[in-house]
């Protein structure tokens, strides 16, 4: 999937397993305002917006309802026919992948301006596309902006709208048009889908590894640090059942985050953890466990999220002289903190280990939704008190007097007690490993809470 817009044609790209949702795609030159319409719509800062032309580059997608019909949003990089650059290029494919996906576009142009070349040059090749076109003249909002609006007449794609995204005039005017136009697609059960997101430093293979888990390049590629600004959700069906992966931006040290586009970008990859099930936490085999790898496993055990830690380019390990079994350990003894993470060494170049990714992260997810029979929870936990007794503090006791789970994903215990002052860390930790032994819950953390009496939760 290397093609890439060389004039005013687009490449032939094979549109992705996106589901009988319909697409809405938002395309247009740099710097019209298609990712504040994105937000607007979606009613969240999704799409990172900023003045400096080009900033969102990767397609980022949300899933919106208006009316009695959902479809699906995506924003896309501004659309340049003779892109100057190779990381330009690469984003006129993945504009022309979203175009070739939708079954309505959306072409945005600024009033401002009027009508440029490059508008001229888009349109003609939006034509060729065969689908629904909705142009909008962003900007108007003002009588005499408005009145700008029928210049737009000339690029021969219909009566223009005219909106301001920024202001959320006639924004909604313009969703009605657009629903009309969209199939009425079957109801679509969702909810249950795995959300799996794709997290590390800047350059570990991440886009890389999402396109090879999807085999088609939905997000760009790059050897330059920090290609990917924002979280995109991908849905995908993997034998039957909905994953949706969620590629993020590479996250940095605090004190290395650059104000501005990178600062949104590093806050978006937080909440992509924050809304997933499942992270993958890829790290570079050249550095094996980073102080900033252990950083961001920090970030996916505060959020109570289950976890992988992906170890790629291990198609290097013969030249760098690395053993698998010894780089486990090394891992282990640095990610103490997280004892039941998995390890897997892939290379998401060569697709090595790859097959196992998405089997162990449905493994994660179950064990993330067990739950445990109350008697069969309190006859284990008696034995395991009876056999270890909490140690006592001040000449008191601590005593458990009944244990039970209150949820799932992540699996959590609330333990009555006479005082929870009474109980030290290193028994709360015995009880996990316990639990852990009993029922497993592979690659999640587990949440415990200590009651005492007449204590509200």
């Amino acid at each position: 999937m290397k093609r890439v817009l060389k004039s005013t044609s687009l490449p032939e790209v094979n549109p992705g397993t996106i589901g009988s949702m319909p697409m809405v795609a938002i395309v247009g030159r740099p710097n019209v305002g298609k990712s504040t319409l994105f937000n607007r719509l979606v009613g969240r800062p999704q799409a990172v917006v900023s003045d400096i032309p080009g900033t969102t580059r990767d397609r980022v997608s949300a899933t919106l309802t208006h009316g009695e019909k959902s479809f699906i949003l995506v924003d896309t990089g501004g659309l340049e026919m003779k892109p100057d650059s190779d990381i330009r290029q690469k984003v006129q494919a993945q504009v022309a992948m979203a175009i070739q996906e939708a079954d309505v576009i959306i072409l945005m142009v600024d009033v401002l301006e009027g009508i440029t070349p490059a508008d001229q040059e888009v349109a003609d090749a939006l034509r060729r596309a065969g689908k629904p076109i909705f142009l909008v003249s962003n900007k108007a909002d003002n009588a005499r902006r408005r009145e700008g609006v029928w210049e737009f007449y000339e690029l021969g794609l219909g009566d223009p709208v005219a909106i301001s995204a920024y202001h959320n005039l006639g924004v909604e005017e313009l969703m009605k048009r657009v629903v009309k136009t969209l199939p009425s697609p079957p109801p679509i059960a969702e909810p249950t889908a795995m959300r799996i997101a794709i997290v590390g430093r800047p350059n570990v293979g991440k886009s890389m590894l999402l396109n090879t888990l999807l085999g088609q390049e939905r997000a760009i590629v790059s050897d330059i640090p920090g290609t990917t600004r924002d979280a995109i959700d991908t849905p995908f069906i993997h034998d039957g059942e909905s994953v949706i992966f969620i590629d993020t931006a590479g996250l940095r040290k605090r004190g290395r985050i650059e104000r501005g586009i990178e600062s949104y970008s590093v806050l978006r990859a937080m909440r992509a953890i924050a809304r997933c099930d499942i992270a993958l936490l890829v790290s570079d085999a050249t550095e094996i466990a980073a102080a900033q790898d252990l950083h961001i496993a920090g970030y996916i055990k505060d959020a109570t999220k289950g976890i992988i830690l992906v170890v790629n380019k291990w198609d290097l390990s013969p030249d760098l002289g690395l053993d698998k079994g010894e780089v486990e350990r090394a891992i282990k003894t640095r990610s103490k903190f997280m004892p039941y993470a998995p390890i897997l060494c892939i290379s998401a170049k060569f697709g090595q280990g790859i097959k196992g990714i998405i089997p162990l992260a449905k493994e994660i997810f179950q064990q993330r939704g067990k739950q445990i029979a109350q008697a069969q929870l309190n006859d284990y936990l008696t034995r395991a008190v009876a056999a270890h007794l909490p140690s006592s503090k001040g000449g008191r006791q601590a005593k458990i007097f009944k244990t039970v789970q209150t949820g799932v994903h992540p699996p959590t215990f609330e333990f009555s007690v006479n005082s929870p002052k009474l109980l030290h860390f290193s028994y709360e930790r015995y009880l996990e490993n316990r639990l852990r032994d009993a029922f497993g819950f592979q690659g999640t953390p587990i949440q415990m809470w200590f009651r005492g009496k007449g204590e509200e939760r």
